[in-house]
């Protein structure tokens, strides 16, 4: 390698597309932000859309922004990769042509005719207790929809890709699509790491041909060239190689530099997660596979809230219209105002506990799943609210990472923290304290992309394999050590009230649901 090359790594995330250029030790040099109009369209309530057309548009602006900012040049790019979004699936005709816009991974769209799974599989969920939680992935899957509701579509249907194979289609004029981004409502064989068979169950819950499916490479390994029309487009010299990535909370766990499972990655995005990264295949849930990881032939053992650090969107969306005016006039972010105030509100906010299902899960927790506050009284305000999300947000990481280390015999002794939430010294501190382990800042912000870009080092041979590519790439930032006093409440509360929340209104939430008509997410 030269120390003048670069590695490009493209994100796409749910809000914006960033182009970014890291040296071979990891390092950002500089990066490139399209911040979309809107994150989604949609035509009607739960629906979320977006053109697949505006995704390529918003990879190459990226891109063509980066090089004009004049720190990096294009010149001195070695190879690409690319990392998106998860669950958001494309239809594209013969001749690789969209047919509908995609459709988002928020979307919320149900299917109502469900495809048989035969009487074994069927009566092997029944045992295990989750023909609800089948039911509701067969419900959210968007071939089942599409099947369903778009069948003339669908028959006309060529290719049937995630964002990312997508993207890479863009990229290099294939239908390939790399391993570690198989993720979302699919026939994918997790254990395999391959497309499911006939006889899986997964075949038969989402029926769909394996020839509509892309070619699939492990992660780090070559899927093409770059076109020559999509290097006219991004600014960059044709043939360049474009190296298999993974999604984009994979890609955070390797740029975490986590890669055992007593390392626990927790990203502080949109879904807010704890994850943990296998070499042996587990189910966390029983019967729900994991994730396929960055790294070839392992698997992450993810725990989500899938609404996470979006509540601290939605609070101040809702209750902060002052903060957002001062921070306006004092150029700050309404986040910082609201910070400065629940910083003092004490640990455990005098007794304010907050469930942070505000949307259900498949796999934890079920599909009645509502959000929660309880313990009000005269003392509590707003900030104290603002604090209780937090928090709320630190017990489902903890109870996550309890349930992954259940299954996995394995004790996780070591927390790294990125994603938009670990900017907040407030939250790294919330988070070492109801963890009650130091909580590790990741040294950059930009984690997606940098796994992405490790993969990319890796698969042009700068590396020799992915494990030395992270101990040569990752760095860690600051590290916030836990509070004993604090680390007392938020423990007895977490035991004592947060555990008992769920089961203790799990029969409310039903009720809820069966009387208001609506569904659990809405």
């Amino acid at each position: 390698m030269s120390c003048s090359e670069l590695l490009l790594a493209i994100d796409v995330g749910t809000q914006s597309t960033r182009a970014l250029a890291f040296d071979a030790a990891g390092n950002l040099l500089d990066y490139a932000q399209i911040a979309y109009p809107k994150a989604y369209l949609s035509p009607q309530p739960g629906w979320a859309e977006q053109a697949p057309e505006a995704y390529w548009e918003w990879v190459a602006g990226a891109a063509s922004q980066l090089w004009r900012q004049g720190k990096v040049s294009a010149a001195a790019v070695a190879a690409m990769a690319l990392t998106t979004q998860r669950g958001t699936v494309v239809c594209l005709d013969e001749a690789g042509k969209p047919l509908r816009p995609a459709i988002v991974w928020l979307d919320q769209r149900r299917a109502g005719r469900l495809p048989p799974l035969g009487p074994f599989w069927a009566t092997l969920f029944k045992l295990a207790g989750l023909e609800r939680t089948l039911r509701q992935l067969q419900a959210e899957a968007e071939i089942n929809w599409l099947r369903e509701q778009e069948p003339d579509l669908w028959a006309r249907t060529k290719h049937f890709l995630l964002l990312s194979g997508y993207l890479h289609f863009k990229l290099t004029g294939l239908y390939v699509d790399s391993i570690g981004n198989q993720v979302g409502y699919i026939p994918f064989d997790v254990r395999r790491q391959t497309w499911a068979p006939s006889r899986h169950w997964k075949s038969r819950a989402l029926p769909v041909e394996h020839k509509l499916l892309p070619q699939l490479v492990p992660s780090g390994a070559p899927l093409g060239a770059l076109s020559a029309e999509a290097a006219a487009e991004m600014g960059l010299r044709p043939g360049l190689p474009v190296i298999g990535a993974a999604s984009d909370k994979a890609c955070e766990v390797l740029g975490s530099g986590c890669l055992e499972l007593h390392q626990g990655c927790v990203g502080y995005g949109t879904t807010a997660t704890l994850i943990t990264n296998s070499h042996r295949y587990i189910e966390s849930v029983p019967l729900v596979p994991p994730y396929p990881s960055a790294e070839p032939g392992a698997y992450n053992l993810e725990m989500q809230t899938y609404r996470g650090f979006w509540l601290v969107s939605w609070f101040k969306e809702q209750f902060a219209q002052e903060e957002m005016r001062l921070a306006g006039e004092r150029g700050v972010t309404a986040e910082e105002l609201l910070e400065l105030e629940a910083a003092k509100v004490p640990a455990g906010s005098h007794g304010l506990v907050l469930q942070p299902f505000w949307s259900p899960g498949v796999r934890y927790p079920g599909p009645e799943a509502k959000g929660a506050i309880i313990g009000f009284g005269g003392i509590h305000t707003k900030y104290h609210v603002y604090r209780a999300i937090l928090e709320g947000l630190a017990y489902a990481i903890r109870d996550g990472k309890e349930r992954i280390e259940k299954r996995s015999g394995v004790p996780v002794r070591e927390i790294y923290v990125s994603g938009g939430g670990s900017r907040s010294a407030l939250v790294m501190q919330i988070t070492a304290d109801v963890l009650g382990l130091p909580a590790v800042k990741t040294g950059t912000d930009q984690t997606s992309g940098l796994g992405a870009a490790i993969l990319a080092a890796t698969g042009i041979g700068w590396y020799p394999d992915v494990q030395t590519a992270v101990r040569r790439m990752t760095h860690s930032g600051a590290v916030f050590e836990p509070d004993p006093r604090s680390m007392n409440v938020y423990d007895r509360l977490y035991r004592q009230v947060y555990l008992n929340m769920y089961p203790k209104l799990r029969p409310l939430y039903r009720a809820v649901q069966k009387i208001s008509g609506y569904p659990a997410d809405s």
